[in-house]
């Protein structure tokens, strides 16, 4: 079982900065539009007040509603004040927001005419926001309390009288305030639904990758589980095998024909290894991490696991490129040497003596580069990269070993990028963070084994 030395870095799904964790989240993210929407709001009544106090000669109670638009404009300095101290932003803030919009609103039009006043259809760009932002519940009440100002400006006069004469047509200045009210209204729809909508399609689609990586990871812990038992059982037999072995080596027959005895050395030489594999499966189960973590430096675990393959899988021919020059204490993850024998070895198969490992450090990230000379990828494979018993081998339970090698890295914080390259072959890339390998303070590199 893969093991990971250290969380993945980075922030998490459903964790926030502390700060700015608000503005993160698809919530928070409707939040920013809202606040962007009121200083709009603002601008557009200052510049309606001015037009209609200074430009059509009608005497508006200036003092009472630039107190209003003031109150607005504190509201949205503080708000987002308060929301940095909060973990996220719920559906009571967006409430919250949106029922201070209805009341600073229903203010205007009562010292601005009432329901005389052509703005009064702005009521419908509250309900719209409050049906796509909030849950039902919500909903219904800003659809009650919108309800309830329309009538209460029809029921209640306010300060100002507004003349309209519908019969007019666009001579009337009533009906010129409809179609612009019109024109708003649609414009802002347009507007911030569509960023709106852009922000939950794409809280859908983290949504949908965290359930399907929920669904692989449950897949691995299950693969886990039948890999442990069959170690544990397939542990008896193997050192069985490995004493018959062992006194075969001692008789006549087989001392007699060194061709013969060499094969038997060599079986019970993959029978120890199959031995080893088994013990680091059975050691390395259900452990965050080994219980003696061995450290030693980044250079050194990648010459360590490149010479280690050739020795185990007699690829002697193996084009290795070592280029880590800062060599920094990491710890040897068992899990990151299973994820880099799986990509050697598919590449061994496509091209058997054509294997390329080049190892490098970018951007504080231990990059290792796999290549072959074999017939690639098919287009199918590299756009599901990683799916299990997706294999171009065609026999059945294969396709496991980029599907482990990918869920290695991303338990890393890394990642996993395969490619053709335009000569033939294949390439796999592998890039981890190596502060994700990085020991705990209390660990001292040691000499690689």
């Amino acid at each position: 079982m893969p093991t990971s030395p250290r969380p993945p870095t980075g922030m998490t799904d459903g964790a926030f900065d502390a700060g700015f964790g608000w503005q993160r989240t698809a919530r928070g993210k409707n939040m920013q539009q809202l606040v962007l929407l009121r200083w709009i709001a603002v601008a557009g009544q200052l510049l309606a007040i001015v037009v209609v106090h200074a430009g059509m000669d009608i005497r508006l109670p200036l003092l009472p509603m630039l107190l209003v638009l003031a109150g607005l404009c504190v509201f949205n300095v503080l708000g987002p004040a308060y929301w940095r101290r909060r973990p996220r932003v719920t559906d009571r803030h967006l409430l919250l927001a949106l029922l201070v919009d209805v009341g600073a609103l229903t203010a205007l039009l009562y010292l601005a005419g009432g329901i005389a006043n052509p703005f009064v259809f702005l009521y419908v760009l509250q309900v719209v926001l409050a049906a796509v932002l909030l849950r039902p519940r919500s909903r219904w009440l800003v659809v009650a309390l919108t309800t309830g100002c329309v009538v209460a400006l029809a029921v209640v006069p306010g300060p100002v009288e507004l003349p309209a004469d519908p019969a007019a047509g666009l001579a009337d200045r009533y009906v010129e305030g409809l179609l612009l009210c019109f024109v708003l209204v649609a414009t802002l729809l347009v507007v911030f639904i569509g960023r709106i909508g852009e922000i939950l399609r794409a809280r859908d689609a983290r949504l949908a990758a965290l359930r399907q990586r929920a669904a692989e990871e449950e897949h691995i812990v299950r693969m886990g589980l039948l890999a442990s038992g069959a170690a544990h059982e397939l542990g008896t037999p193997l050192s069985t095998l490995a004493v018959i072995l062992g006194d075969w080596q001692h008789l006549p027959h087989f001392t007699s024909d060194p061709e013969l005895l060499q094969d038997v050395a060599e079986m019970q030489a993959q029978v120890l290894r199959c031995k080893a594999i088994v013990g680091g499966i059975l050691q390395s189960a259900g452990e965050v991490r080994g219980e003696a973590p061995h450290v030693t430096t980044a250079r050194a675990l990648v010459d360590g696991m490149a010479a280690e393959w050739q020795r185990s899988r007699a690829m002697p021919g193996l084009r290795f490129v070592n280029r880590i020059d800062d060599d920094m204490a990491i710890v040897a993850d068992v899990g990151l040497r299973q994820m880099l024998f799986n990509i050697l070895d598919n590449a061994h198969e496509a091209s058997p003596g054509d294997v390329a490992l080049d190892a490098r450090v970018e951007a504080d990230q231990l990059v290792l580069a796999v290549e072959d000379g074999g017939p690639g990828f098919d287009p199918g494979m590299l756009e599901r990269l990683g799916t299990p018993y997706r294999s171009s081998k065609g026999a059945p339970g294969r396709g496991l070993g980029l599907f482990l090698s990918v869920n290695v890295a991303r338990t890393l914080g890394g990642t996993i990028a395969a490619r053709n390259r335009p000569g033939g072959g294949a390439a796999v890339t592998v890039r981890i963070p190596l502060q994700a390998l990085a020991p705990y303070e209390h660990e001292a590199p040691s000499d690689p084994p």
